[in-house]
């Protein structure tokens, strides 16, 4: 495991850029404004903050969005979403290209290529996505502060070495709202991967709890009975089987950091060539010179775990419409896939 992977282990995919607070009114509450009843509530809360959570529908009585002057009653259920921003690196603007496939007055996708670090942090202050996409917003929005958008837009991540779609708010208003969509699991997220070994079954779901690995701490691991870690839910299903390796599917629930790599580890599948989880070995087949030299050659030419973030769809902030959007694998699980897919049909040959 190499010092930069290490140091970027902080910055990969997770969905906890937020969190879901629920209170619920008891039967003596004397009717009180909704902004001074939660300062009293929450700790450290302004009634600035509250006052723009409220305007940006972040909070929520049963369910519905309110006006400053609600007064809350009893039964009430009070839900509050708190953007999160756990590092405190400065973002400093870089001039870059960025592969955007979308954008409009709300949002930007963008598909990032293998090796880029989303986030700026321990080991990787500069030279990330968002260093880049400060500098073009700032070129759209001069007077743009990132008190007012927080990390310019980011709403979640994807690891350094996966490859595929991102979705980023050009506003607060876009952003809580998407940071919404992405808290409540319905954002559609369809990763493709290469990953050791055949499956007794053609589809699945991975229900196991994903946190920290409690001895190495740079790692994550699967908890299945959920003593540790938080709530994960993957979906996979198999599109082609080449004897040693097969090539699936996943479908997200949930975006823990991680989740893919060690759920699909868990399962006995480690993504190929994924060096945190055992992946950048021969996992499958027996290890002859000329099997042992086929998988090397696959290694080089794909130098990363075989993950791509394909497919990414959600309810555009503004306009309410089903938003969709699809990208080509990268062109080095192209090769190595049809490296795979060839091998799996002349194996005598190449043994």
């Amino acid at each position: 495991m190499q010092e930069e992977d290490i140091n970027d282990i902080e910055n990969s995919e997770s969905a906890e850029l937020f969190e879901k607070m629920t209170i619920e009114i008891s039967k003596g509450q004397e009717p009180l404004r909704i902004d001074k009843f939660l300062m009293a509530r929450i700790e450290g809360a302004t009634r600035n903050k509250i006052q723009q959570g409220i305007d940006t529908a972040l909070v929520l009585v049963n369910d519905c969005p309110v006006k400053p002057n609600y007064k809350v009653k009893p039964f009430d259920k009070i839900t509050v979403y708190d953007i999160k921003d756990p590092e405190s690196t400065e973002i400093v603007p870089e001039q870059m290209p960025l592969n955007i496939v979308f954008e409009d007055d709300d949002i930007i996708i963008i598909n990032k290529a293998a090796g880029m670090v989303v986030h700026p942090g321990s080991g990787n202050p500069n030279g990330t996505l968002l260093n880049g996409m400060a500098w073009y917003l700032l070129q759209q929005n001069p007077d743009i502060q990132e008190s007012e958008l927080p990390r310019f837009g980011m709403v979640h991540r994807i690891d350094k070495n996966t490859s595929g779609l991102l979705v980023l708010a050009k506003s607060k208003k876009a952003m809580n709202d998407l940071a919404k969509q992405f808290f409540n699991h319905t954002v559609h997220r369809r990763y493709i991967a290469l990953v050791w070994g055949d499956f007794d079954e053609n589809e699945g779901t991975i229900t196991g709890h994903v946190g920290r690995h409690q001895r190495f701490r740079k790692l994550f691991t699967t908890y299945p009975d959920g003593e540790y870690g938080k709530e994960a839910i993957t979906h996979y299903k198999v599109l082609e089987r080449f004897n040693y390796v097969s090539l699936v599917e996943c479908r997200l629930e949930t975006g823990r950091t991680h989740q893919i790599r060690v759920h699909m580890q868990y399962k006995g599948h480690p993504l190929f060539n994924d060096d945190f989880y055992g992946g950048d070995r021969i996992v499958k087949g027996t290890v002859f010179a000329k099997y042992k030299q086929f998988v090397d050659n696959c290694f080089n030419i794909c130098k990363r775990q075989a993950l791509h973030a394909k497919e990414l769809g959600f309810i555009h902030p503004t306009t309410r419409q089903p938003m969709f959007f699809e990208s080509d694998l990268p062109p080095d699980m192209e090769q190595v896939i049809e490296k795979w897919r060839n091998y799996s049909k002349n194996r005598n040959d190449i043994s």
